[in-house]
């Protein structure tokens, strides 16, 4: 009779470790996506800026068409991969970012057009949204590194092969987003 409590107590206990187990896997999990989530809405609103941060800028810099077709081809791209893998996605914003800060770059060389509300503006608006893209993208890491640890590490890993969890992708920089842009006349 003592053996069946004994067991039965080993069981229940077992059952709350395992139940424990994937339900920290469930929440790690959903708070990733809560994570991407966030930097979702930076990246739209930062699309939404772009628009009438071109319209200031475009005037001043007519003979600079280049960077700012550069400039709206990475935020179209961008836009069109709504929904796409995490990896896409990154690459397509650092594309947009390095586009961005060569046309602020471009910008210092323009004094009319920095002295133009307008312009500081939304430089002003769409500096904030980078930084709190940036600050997104460090949440979202850090995120994706808690919920894979626990995807990879003893004895989680078992319970997330058994429910098949899988690990997710960093937000990661490219090369050319961590280089400071250089402006050429």
């Amino acid at each position: 009779m003592t053996n069946i409590l004994i067991l039965s107590a080993i069981v229940v206990v077992a059952i709350f470790v395992i139940a424990g187990m994937y339900n920290g896997l469930v929440a790690n999990r959903n708070k990733v996506k809560n994570a991407w989530s966030q930097i979702d809405v930076q990246l739209k609103r930062r699309h939404e800026l772009i628009p009438n941060l071109m319209e200031a800028v475009k005037g001043y810099m007519a003979h600079e068409s280049e960077t700012l077709e550069k400039v709206i081809k990475a935020r179209q791209q961008a836009i069109n991969l709504t929904g796409a893998n995490t990896a896409s996605i990154a690459e397509a914003e650092n594309q947009l970012t390095g586009a961005l800060k060569s046309l602020f770059a471009l910008s210092e060389n323009y004094p009319d057009l920095k002295a133009n509300q307008n312009f500081l503006q939304f430089q002003e608006e769409l500096t904030s949204t980078e930084n709190k893209i940036g600050f997104a993208r460090q949440f979202y890491n850090d995120c994706v590194l808690d919920y894979n640890n626990k995807i990879e590490m003893f004895p989680s890993n078992v319970i997330a092969g058994m429910f098949n969890f899988k690990a997710e992708e960093f937000f990661k920089a490219e090369e050319s987003e961590k280089e400071v842009p250089q402006v050429k006349f």
